[in-house]
């Protein structure tokens, strides 16, 4: 099956009250893992890929990795942009097969952003590329870029509403308190806010930072309005963890299939707990 784009599924998400993961590709054993724990949930899914992944794994590859494994799995598969900065880079990665982008213009003021994602929008429907936008700033870490909590603000609804009716955005990630990487306590996510976006337009909300969310706030989150959910860090944590368990054990280990087949292993069950839990499981 070839490469999709998010509206293939995300539509379908809003309206059963499930979300869909983004699970980050940072190289070929996350897309294997992701792919493997899909299969088996038969779930669609959706490849985050930042631009700090682009620059370490080369663009060529990502597309060649993302599109075997849709050919593999005859799964509905989305190839996305996550972070993107610019007109220039999301316009790449068109060009290149992607067939979803994020542009995150939650830096620039609020009509800038409309204005720059408006662009986006344009250019990429034409194409048949889905768009995400970001509205509110995130906190935490991300491609090597920090925001602490101090300025990371929330998202105001009314202006979140307008922003989806001028953008034509086909999800919308709104800042509601969670943040980027891991937690050292417990995010404090105002669903009142997600529920007041999500009741005013068609599309998703977004959630950035699900990793280390409780499961009952994620659960909370998607009947409040949240379709698409992004899980990385547990992830990252779950496969360096099981290297470093291989390592310890035998210092004489240097094959790197000895010590990335658990790491691969390891993710298939952490991604495979996240759909169950998403409720995206059957749904493919």
């Amino acid at each position: 099956m070839p490469l999709v784009s998010m509206n293939e599924f995300l539509p379908k998400a809003k309206a059963n009250k499930f979300a869909v993961g983004q699970f980050n590709m940072n190289n070929l054993e996350f897309a294997q893992a992701i792919t493997e724990a899909a299969i088996a949930e038969k779930s669609p899914f959706i490849f985050g890929v930042s631009e700090g992944a682009i620059k370490y794994m080369g663009l060529e590859y990502t597309v060649a990795i993302a599109k075997a494994a849709a050919d593999k799995s005859g799964l509905p598969i989305a190839l996305h942009l996550d972070h993107g900065s610019t007109f220039e880079v999301a316009m790449q990665c068109i060009r290149a097969g992607f067939s979803s982008v994020m542009f995150d213009g939650s830096h620039h003021s609020f009509e800038d952003n409309i204005r720059l994602t408006k662009e986006v929008v344009r250019a990429a429907h034409a194409m048949g590329v889905s768009v995400e936008g970001e509205l509110g700033t995130i906190g935490g870490v991300e491609d090597d870029i920090s925001v602490d909590a101090e300025h990371a603000n929330l998202a105001k609804p009314e202006e979140a509403i307008r922003f989806y009716e001028e953008t034509g955005v086909d999800a919308l990630a709104i800042a509601v308190g969670t943040a980027h990487g891991m937690y050292s306590g417990e995010p404090n996510i105002h669903f009142d806010i997600i529920e007041e976006v999500a009741s005013k337009i068609p599309v998703p909300v977004v959630l950035h930072g699900g990793s280390g969310v409780p499961d009952d706030a994620i659960r909370k989150s998607i009947q409040a309005g949240v379709g698409k959910i992004n899980v990385n860090t547990e992830n990252q944590v779950a496969c360096t963890n099981a290297i470093r368990e291989v390592l310890a054990k035998d210092a004489k280990v240097y094959d790197p299939r000895k010590y990335l087949t658990p790491a691969r292993n390891a993710m298939v069950e952490v991604v495979r707990e996240k759909i169950r839990l998403f409720g995206s499981n059957n749904q493919a």
